[in-house]
């Protein structure tokens, strides 16, 4: 229960207001503010440390390139925070074996967080409420910690540092998830070898079948999370994140005629690649001939393709995540931790 004595013990963790609006979460206009984040961290079960994470998570999903206002759209997709920095060590994240299970404190209550923020302060709530029109839905995720070590080690650099933050920096991003792959094993001594099946099944099979939004909002942002036993492999073939995602760019295609199919049976009855192209709202390539056998790409832009290790460093396991266009696009915000912060930690162990 989030008494005023245990509310009170999380503000200690910032040096903002409680009465500090951080925004208005739509769909009921409700505002986020400092006090209720710590109100909902305490029911999340969170620990008071973990407040500076969670202000910088309402934050992100306060901007109003999130669209948190579809987040009770059909398709029924979940927040993910991905975090990288030394907090990730510093408050105990799990970022290797089991990386996505529910379990660790800091990851699942940190997740927990963010779906208790969007139905008790957005108001996104399944029946008796009139909000969530998620057809299945999926559960909330967990916290994706990147094993940044394994980055360092093999030359690379962290997911935070593809999304403009300098190495070392705290960092949280929040993005949908509208589904998720199956477990991809893979092998081989090239990169190409290990990669061909990350391409098949995550780059042709659960990106393909959505590939049609990403084609028709030009904005698709999917995640793919390594073992660091599959990135060493990549990375000691000489190919760094960009070659990865060229690799993806470049192999990954579908026939045109079933990617119009995916987008008429999911209700975009008027999607049509040569429309599209006519109006200049995709590529000139997405349309060179009314053939339906004509092999399109999957991947629009391969810069928007989000890299990230993690999970056991002793298997050769990779999951794909895919996002829900321009409904929850990646949105990344600084952590910003209160003075005293190692002070307060000690006091909060002790």
């Amino acid at each position: 229960p989030p008494t005023v004595q245990r509310v009170e013990r999380f503000l200690a963790f910032t040096d903002r207001s409680p009465d500090e609006v951080i925004g208005t979460l739509l769909p009921e206009k409700r505002q986020a503010t400092v006090w209720n984040v710590a109100v909902n961290g305490v029911m999340a079960g969170c620990r008071p440390e973990y407040m500076p994470i969670l202000l910088s998570v309402a934050e992100a999903i306060a901007e109003p390139e999130f669209r948190i206002e579809d987040a009770g759209s059909t398709p029924g997709w979940e927040p993910l925070i991905i975090l990288n920095g030394p907090i990730v060590k510093e408050l105990d994240f799990n970022y290797g074996s089991g990386a996505m299970r529910m379990g660790r404190r800091a990851n699942t209550s940190v997740g927990r967080f963010l779906r208790l923020l969007f139905t008790n302060i957005a108001g996104v709530r399944i029946p008796p409420g009139m909000t969530d029109k998620g057809s299945f839905g999926i559960s909330f995720n967990v916290v994706l910690a990147e094993n940044e070590d394994a980055v360092a080690q093999l030359g690379w650099q962290p997911f935070s540092v593809d999304r403009g933050f300098r190495r070392g920096e705290n960092v949280v991003t929040v993005q949908s998830v509208v589904t998720v792959s199956p477990p991809m094993y893979t092998a081989g001594n090239t990169a190409r070898e290990v990669v061909r099946t990350l391409a098949e099944v995550w780059g042709r099979g659960s990106c393909g079948y959505w590939a049609f939004t990403g084609v028709m909002f030009s904005k698709w942002c999917p995640v793919l999370a390594l073992s660091p036993s599959i990135a060493k492999v990549i990375a000691n073939d000489g190919w760094s994140k960009d070659d990865l995602r060229k690799f993806f760019y470049d192999t990954v295609t579908m026939p045109a005629g079933l990617m119009e199919r995916y987008a008429s049976e999911a209700g975009l009855t008027a999607f049509n690649l040569r429309r599209l192209v006519e109006e200049g709202a995709t590529p000139k390539e997405y349309w060179q001939s009314d053939d339906p056998n004509r092999e399109v790409r999957v991947f629009v832009r391969p810069e928007e393709i989000g890299i990230v290790l993690a999970g056991d460093p002793d298997r050769n396991q990779a999951r794909g995540y895919v996002n829900n266009h321009i409904q929850g696009p990646p949105v990344s915000k600084r952590i910003e931790l209160p003075a005293g912060w190692e002070r307060l930690l000690r006091e909060s162990r002790s």
